[in-house]
């Protein structure tokens, strides 16, 4: 599984020599208050690398020290963002429009760039149950032919990274994902031993193989009928942490709810989930929801007028959590009543019928 430990925090970069990158280009509908953020990945863990203003004809232009090995970078302007590919002395040019800056965009000026944005797009096309199944299908064996073809580029590591409607697109919990998981891995640690993905990217093939054997034997799952739920204590947006075995002690049903803020699939969930709570609240109804989403900053800003628990996961899906849960996609939702996991819901349409059973 992606590991998406998405921490904001600032870095101050003292360059070790003079090698830059540079990113310009011209935001349409961008007034001169207009702010665009630039960071970095470390295998999911973001920073913030600077931040610049759009001059009044949305015009930009930035740069910085350039990474020693490609790396994954997003241009971030509020809760939309870009993703793209830095190698060494890269010249990027992106063009946006607004409202919808992270779909309606261009990239030139780096090949694996402009195959990273052809990624998303497709993706975008078939996100969200726009493209049939076997549509799906075709476009992810495409893909698979590109990664097999250069297992060890910042491409693959990109795709087997992506994820679609909160669902992982290479799932590790799948043979056939896991193997193609395996290739990069297998790849990177062949080509790039020293490159600061190879170790996640070894880790995330043995946690899936583990992970494919216990499930295989039916072992540490949660799919019984009725199974003792796992504590979970983690912090709201107010940073005030909330045990699950406690809110479970305190309501006559909790609804736990694994979910991404930010996945396309979220308003209509949330629209869901908040019918079933204003019609059961006052029966002893409270819903635990915990957000795997890949920036927190996405996560306060929706959560802060849920009227539920929302807490946030700062390990997201490869958290401690998620595996005794035995997530393995999004949205996941648990039914918890007397302090026992009394049914698993992968499917919301029949969220509502099942909680009623137990009010």
């Amino acid at each position: 599984m992606k590991k998406i430990l998405f921490m904001l925090a600032i870095v101050t970069l003292t360059a070790c020599n003079g090698n830059k990158f540079h990113i310009e280009g011209t935001i349409e509908g961008a007034t001169d208050s207009t702010t665009l953020v630039l960071e970095k990945s470390s295998n999911g863990e973001w920073f913030i690398i600077d931040s610049i203003k759009v001059n009044k004809n949305g015009k930009f232009n930035l740069s910085s020290t350039a990474p020693e090995v490609p790396s994954i970078y997003q241009l971030r302007l509020g809760g939309q963002t870009i993703c793209f590919p830095i190698d060494s002395l890269d010249h990027l040019t992106i063009n946006a429009k607004l409202p919808n800056f992270a779909t309606d965009y261009t990239i030139s000026g780096s090949e694996h760039a402009e195959l990273v944005m052809k990624i998303d797009k497709e993706a975008m096309q078939l996100a969200g149950g726009k493209g049939t199944e076997a549509q799906m299908n075709a476009w992810k064996d495409k893909l698979t032919h590109q990664i097999v073809a250069d297992p060890s580029g910042i491409v693959a590591y990109y795709a087997i990274n992506k994820y679609i409607d909160g669902k992982p697109l290479y799932d590790p919990m799948n043979d056939n994902d896991l193997r193609i998981i395996g290739a990069v891995a297998n790849s990177f640690n062949s080509f790039r031993p020293n490159d600061p993905r190879t170790d996640y990217l070894v880790n995330l093939l043995l946690d899936g193989q583990r992970r494919r054997r216990a499930a295989s034997a039916k072992s540490d799952t949660v799919y019984a009928d009725v199974a003792s739920l796992i504590d979970i204590k983690l912090q709201d947006y107010h940073g005030k942490e909330y045990s699950l075995a406690k809110v479970a002690a305190d309501n006559r049903v909790v609804l736990l709810d694994f979910t991404a803020y930010t996945a396309d699939f979220a308003p209509q969930m949330n629209k869901l989930l908040n019918d079933i709570y204003q019609s059961y609240h006052n029966r002893g109804l409270t819903i635990y929801q915990v957000s795997v989403d890949q920036d927190n900053v996405g996560w306060r800003q929706a959560a802060e007028n849920l009227p539920w628990i929302t807490v946030f996961d700062p390990m997201s899906i490869n958290s401690q959590t998620i595996g005794a849960y035995n997530v393995t996609g999004i949205p996941t939702t648990f039914i918890i009543k007397g302090g026992d996991i009394v049914e698993r819901i992968e499917d919301p349409t029949r969220l509502k019928a099942a909680v009623a059973k137990y009010l």
